[in-house]
């Protein structure tokens, strides 16, 4: 089977790459540049794993990597069309890159050949794409990426959902799939876009459902990670549920559906109270760490504060809509002095350009009034932080997931706050 994958950034990259382990890829994107790096071996984007499984298709000659779609669509099974949504700043989702993708590839594959689509678009595209194009065939799957966890992910799926007209279409893309997962559920293709929205809604109304929870338990003497205990004891909510206390969600992917769904019910009339309100609480959240540094200095004017990671998830060098970058825009506005440690991140938003990234945990924690952990590095971790306490000017630690909470612990005089916690971490 030859599958052609097109649009090469996180999403695309991490099929082509893990496809090429059991069949012929063709990953395809319009942008030379991209297809260059990625022929030199050099993915868009980091990702653990990524650049080694590359190699592992260059060196099974399973994997190629083209910019011409007549010439990467000849003899192709399959087009999976895996273009990473674009979002603006308001979560509104851009599907024109995904279209004009497709535009440019369907007149050259073959006539039996299937579109997969997992891109996140929003409900009825692919009915309106099956009415652009009668000759093609439309099958869509919702992307599972999970950003610094990709390729284990992609290649060990809890079940797969593949939406289609016809069951031969099921057939085909269950078949090419079994690699990954032995778990199908076969719906309509409507019904397979809208359990995306649904999917990335309900974790999104998860999250800010326990962190209003937790916002409360900081005020009446509970403690929000043993609420978070009491719930998934309860068979009617699961220890699966996403329920823990900590950061906003962030990097737009759930953000995006929500914004959808609201579009499409106002398109339709219908109002959705509970949905509308989740990203009005989201970003109420986004200011707890802000609040709790003026709770601790009145005004952080003046003060030095390190931030630690910059990045939107670990194990992935995506700043786009990183949480972290958002709060160093809010701390420089109130004139507070900054310093960032980052792993993997060398260059800086161009408005943060003076702000200063290392590698050394020592080295940004030196001097610093406040120490904000932004980002759940497994490098801080391993760090040793006796020796980052005493180089801190104040060792006042702000980690609104509570990623450090039993590490921090054993230091005497740490003034440690988490979300849900009833008082400050002093020991």
């Amino acid at each position: 089977m030859k599958v052609v994958v097109l649009g090469l950034w996180h999403l695309g990259c991490v099929t082509a790459a893990c496809c090429a382990k059991f069949f012929d890829v063709i990953g395809l994107d319009l942008d030379q540049h991209t297809v260059d790096q990625l022929k030199a071996g050099i993915p868009p984007v980091f990702e653990p794993e990524l650049a080694e499984l590359i190699q592992e298709g260059f060196a099974s000659h399973r994997l190629l990597f083209a910019c011409d779609p007549a010439i990467a669509l000849a003899g192709a099974d399959l087009l999976w069309v895996t273009y990473d949504t674009p979002v603006d700043d308001d979560d509104n989702p851009d599907v024109n890159p995904i279209l004009e993708g497709i535009e440019r590839c369907v007149s050259f594959l073959p006539d039996d050949a299937l579109v997969l689509i997992s891109s996140q678009v929003p409900a009825g595209t692919c009915a309106m794409l099956e009415g652009r194009y009668p000759s093609k065939r439309f099958v869509y799957s919702p992307e599972n990426l999970r950003l610094g966890k990709a390729i284990d992910t992609f290649l060990h799926q809890d079940r797969i959902v593949l939406g289609a007209r016809r069951v031969d279409d099921f057939a085909r893309v269950s078949d090419l799939l079994s690699n990954f997962s032995s778990t199908f559920q076969h719906v309509s293709t409507g019904s397979a876009e809208m359990i995306k929205h649904g999917i990335n809604s309900f974790l999104a109304l998860s999250i800010t459902f326990m962190n209003e929870i937790a916002r409360i338990c900081e005020h009446v003497g509970a403690d929000a990670w043993e609420v978070e205990r009491g719930l998934k004891s309860e068979p009617r909510i699961g220890p699966k549920a996403y329920l823990s206390p900590g950061g906003p969600f962030a990097g737009g992917t759930l953000a995006r559906d929500v914004v959808t769904l609201n579009r499409l019910a106002a398109q339709a009339g219908e109002e959705l109270i509970l949905i509308s309100a989740i990203k009005n609480s989201n970003d109420q959240h986004k200011k707890w760490s802000i609040q709790k540094l003026r709770e601790e200095f009145g005004s952080v004017a003046g003060r030095r504060v390190a931030i630690l990671g910059l990045t939107y998830k670990p194990n992935t060098d995506t700043l786009r809509r990183s949480l972290a970058i958002e709060l160093c825009r809010s701390l420089i506005e109130e004139q507070a002095t900054l310093k960032t440690y980052d792993p993997v991140v060398a260059t800086m938003p161009a408005d943060l350009a003076h702000i200063p990234i290392t590698r050394s945990l020592p080295e940004a924690v030196r001097g610093a009034d406040a120490t904000v952990i932004a980002t759940e590095w497994p490098q801080l971790l391993k760090a040793d932080w006796q020796e980052a306490v005493q180089l801190m000017n104040q060792p006042i630690i702000v980690d609104a997931n509570g990623f450090l909470r039993s590490k921090l612990s054993e230091f005497p005089g740490v003034r440690y706050r988490s979300v849900g916690s009833p008082r400050n971490y002093e020991t």
